[in-house]
């Protein structure tokens, strides 16, 4: 079982590695974790993906509820939120496999932005899995870096929701 947790934190150093240890010291899992300011400077949002049963689950929000310098928990279903990742990939090319590469960025909304004679820097935003399919179109090319951002996500839009 997967849960996207976005925790409002206060900005200030260290509170990321309070976090990180909390998940360490208990032994949950992080699958994915992505940090940035929010609109107010004073304020970070961490995007946390972890997973396991339904106690762990339970347990990784009822602890990071305890930390002091935790503002707001919210936990996202999959399915009731939109979430993305960005990712950055290198690959090498040549006349053979140029015209297939193009061909693969535009059918996955890929897009190539960056070029040499012989690599290409492909951006492309999207879900984790579509990222990964992506990533293997790619294993028979010669990939030469990928950066990952790690997930980011936000509750769907509700007319009935209340801002704060």
């Amino acid at each position: 079982m997967k849960k996207i947790y976005s925790v409002l934190v206060e900005n200030r150093s260290g509170v990321l590695c309070k976090v990180a240890g909390l998940f360490s010291r208990r032994c949950f899992n992080i699958d994915s974790l992505a940090v940035g300011e929010t609109d107010d400077p004073a304020v970070s949002c961490m995007t946390i993906v972890s997973s396991g049963d339904k106690r762990t689950i339970e347990q990784i929000e009822k602890q990071l509820n305890k930390k002091l310098d935790v503002i707001k928990v919210k936990t996202f279903d999959e399915t009731a939120s939109i979430s993305r990742e960005l990712l950055l990939m290198k690959v090498k090319y040549n006349k053979s496999n140029r015209r297939d590469i193009m061909e693969i960025c535009e059918i996955m909304n890929a897009q190539i932005v960056d070029m040499s004679k012989t690599m290409m820097l492909i951006q492309m935003c999207d879900t984790s899995e579509r990222i990964q399919l992506f990533i293997n179109m790619f294993k028979t090319v010669s990939i030469v870096e990928v950066a990952r951002t790690g997930t980011l996500a936000l509750q769907k839009c509700n007319e009935t929701e209340q801002t704060s």
